[in-house]
């Protein structure tokens, strides 16, 4: 029998893989690209038709070296890397490298991670997507020549180690511009007014709500209007005068995207973009279930169609059918034609097999992977059922001139919200009010007028789910990107979270004030947008990518030469503290680093003393008497310690209040989840909580 080489980019892919095929074959690891752009310079001849100066990744000469040597062993050699641009790219450097023929056919892809997936990608070599290859190396190359063009201007002009990426640039100027409309924002007074009102036959009480005068909706923008209205709804007689009743369809959301899983993630798990991915990326690539052997638990995470497998739909309507009824199936409709700029190749992100169920597999799985494994399934069945239906009624009620309104409605038939109901951003929740029995000409008396004094409220900061979903809206990146993109503009200080919201940093404004300035296009959403979609047209062939970089970079040139000699230098003054260098005696600094905001003494480097911002919370130490203080782990995530460590271990991820527990007398703490804060007791054997 002839031996046949599989490489693909991971160990755990590898070893999922390995087990699926038979002895006749090797499987190897690249561990990602094996070639790139070298960091220490630009690494493309703009002269030569924007030629890349491809060199081997540092590290990667031992991997190269053990890959080419199995390949000379083998008789067929087949390059499994991901099914999207980013894995033809690497197919590609790994065909350089084995020196295979350009029309060899050695490509291979599946979309899931299973024994007939990859079994029957075996029998389907094809020759390497150049189009495919294009885009990526297009998009590679684009955004070498912004990063390295403009990050030069910025160490010179405002601050060394900075740098511009030209979607993270977008990203940064979209949450720049929320907080000027926040500061911008003026809050307008206006009131509602609601009535209690009693059905006298039964004592049932019920809410109406204030809605129009004479036919024509009301709206009231002072507590003087508001006090008219209630001096003249006083006197009047309260009669129900029509009553509505409907039913109301509430649909199943489709199955994930890599955005909407991100987006999900967020608000049901708390997880970060980046989180979601490496979660999703272990459950794609393959885990051992115990009792069934190694397999990939969900289809390609990166993908942004809602379309899936006939296969998969008659399992999920067997599944359906068995465990709630008949009556519980509806089956799938595709999205996809509403959309723009869809990759259809993939499936949406499902699970592998609806059999395999969350609860059946939880033995097997970290408790993240549980989460989110668990999400996808609900997520995909749920996609696959009936609407939830409900009966609404809606009672209009008459008082003089008045209109006031109050609805309600009954879940009759749950639907899909029987298995899952997607999150929301604000944590509004989906409402079950029943009225009572109403008759149209019945009499109801005023027991009471509720005014109640608003303001409306600027738009919210963005939350990862938002920014997700902002991006992928505007066109802005594609789903493999959203994740480093998020990451990025935090690593490099350009934004800051405060409450799971995304804030823009000083630093961050005046990148983007540069970059607005100066490169206009950079920055600007229908640009970047515009850019992507010539990538795609580079993917089906459509562009020629020299020419997209040509179109790109002439004006692009003239403007770097613009701001070389028009930008002045911005000094970023270093916020002064009132705490003492305890070694030369200055008043330390507010530095900001990777991990966030830490002090450090202006005399550097004739001094180099750092040392971590400590925020007292007002708590004593539970166990020595100490100052509890607010601290940053190496990652960057905030937790609670005694100043008087090494010496005291006390350590809390929620923050302490200065109150005891009543049911065990531990210090309590405040936990922050998705439905808000919670007060709960530190000792772990103790269940006491309170909100």
């Amino acid at each position: 029998m002839s031996k046949s080489l599989v490489i693909v980019e991971s160990p755990a892919k590898a070893k999922t893989i390995r087990k699926f095929l038979g002895s006749n074959y090797k499987v190897e690891a690249s561990m990602g690209h094996v070639r790139d752009l070298p960091k220490s310079q630009l690494g493309i001849d703009v002269e030569k038709d924007f030629s890349p100066k491809y060199i081997t990744i540092r590290g990667k000469g031992p991997i190269i070296k053990n890959i080419k040597k199995e390949a000379s062993k083998a008789d067929k050699i087949f390059l499994a890397t991901d099914p999207d641009r980013e894995g033809e790219a690497i197919s590609w450097h790994l065909a350089n490298v084995l020196k295979l023929p350009e029309d060899a056919p050695c490509r291979i892809e599946f979309h899931e991670i299973t024994k007939n997936a990859v079994k029957e990608s075996i029998k389907k070599p094809r020759k390497i997507n150049k189009n495919l290859v294009e885009a990526q190396q297009a998009r590679r190359i684009l955004d070498r020549l912004v990063g390295y063009k403009i990050s030069p201007i910025l160490w010179k002009k405002v601050r060394r180690g900075l740098s511009a990426g030209r979607v993270q640039s977008v990203a940064v100027k979209i949450i720049c511009d929320r907080e000027k409309e926040i500061e911008a924002f003026i809050p307008k007074e206006y009131w509602t007014v609601d009535a209690k009102l009693l059905q006298q036959d039964t004592g049932a009480e019920v809410i109406a709500k204030l809605h129009s005068k004479n036919n024509k909706k009301i709206e009231i923008g002072s507590e003087k209007e508001t006090k008219e209205i209630l001096a003249e709804l006083k006197k009047q007689n309260y009669e129900v005068i029509d009553i509505k009743k409907s039913e109301r369809r509430r649909n199943p959301s489709t199955p994930f995207t890599t955005s909407s899983m991100q987006q999900e993630a967020a608000r049901k798990l708390g997880f970060t973009a980046k989180k979601t991915m490496m979660v999703a990326q272990q459950l794609y690539e393959g885990l051992e279930i115990k009792g069934e052997g190694t397999s990939g638990l969900v289809t390609y995470i990166r993908t942004d169609s809602t379309r899936v497998s006939d296969q998969s739909i008659k399992e999920a309507e067997e599944y359906i059918k068995t465990n709630y009824g008949k009556e519980y199936f509806l089956g799938l409709k595709s999205k996809n034609k509403d959309k723009k700029n869809v990759q259809d190749a993939h499936e949406a992100i499902r699970p592998t097999s609806v059999s395999r169920t969350p609860e059946s597999v939880k033995g097997s799985l970290s408790k993240d992977q549980f989460k989110l494994y668990k999400l996808i399934w609900e997520r995909f069945i749920s996609s696959q059922m009936a609407p939830a239906i409900y009966d609404t009624v809606t009672v209009s009620i008459s008082a003089g001139d008045y209109i006031l309104r109050v609805s309600g409605s009954v879940l009759k038939f749950k639907g899909f919200m029987a298995v899952y109901t997607e999150g929301t951003d604000e944590e509004v929740e989906e409402k079950e009010d029943s009225l009572p029995e109403l008759k149209k000409g019945q009499v109801l008396k005023l027991l009471k007028l509720l005014p109640e004094q608003h303001f409306t409220q600027p738009p919210p900061r963005f939350t990862e789910a938002m920014l997700v979903k902002t991006l992928e809206e505007n066109g802005i990146g594609r789903p493999s990107t959203y994740a480093p993109i998020i990451d990025i503009i935090q690593k490099r200080g350009y934004v800051e979270k405060e409450n799971r919201r995304f804030k823009p940093t000083e630093l961050g404004e005046i990148v983007v004030n540069i970059l607005q300035e100066f490169f206009g296009d950079i920055v600007d959403v229908d640009f970047t947008a515009d850019m992507e979609e010539k990538l795609d047209k580079i993917e089906a062939g459509e562009e020629e990518w020299k020419k997209v970089l040509q179109i790109f970079y002439k004006p692009f040139e003239q403007k770097l030469e613009l701001a070389e000699k028009e930008l002045e230098k911005i000094e970023i003054k270093d916020e002064v503290t009132d705490q003492k260098c305890e070694l030369c005696g200055r008043n330390m600094v507010v530095k900001h680093g990777r991990f966030g905001k830490f002090l450090a003494c202006p005399g550097f480097p004739e001094c180099k003393n750092t040392k971590p911002i400590v925020i007292e919370i007002g708590v004593k130490c539970p166990l020595c008497g100490g100052n509890v203080v607010q601290r940053r782990s190496k990652r960057g995530r905030i937790f609670y310690g005694c100043d008087n460590y090494p010496d005291c271990k006390f350590v809390s991820w929620n923050k302490p209040i200065d109150q005891k527990c009543p049911d065990c007398g531990s210090i309590l703490v405040v936990k922050n989840s998705k439905k808000g804060e919670q007060i709960i007791c530190s000792n772990k054997e103790c269940k006491y909580k309170s909100k």
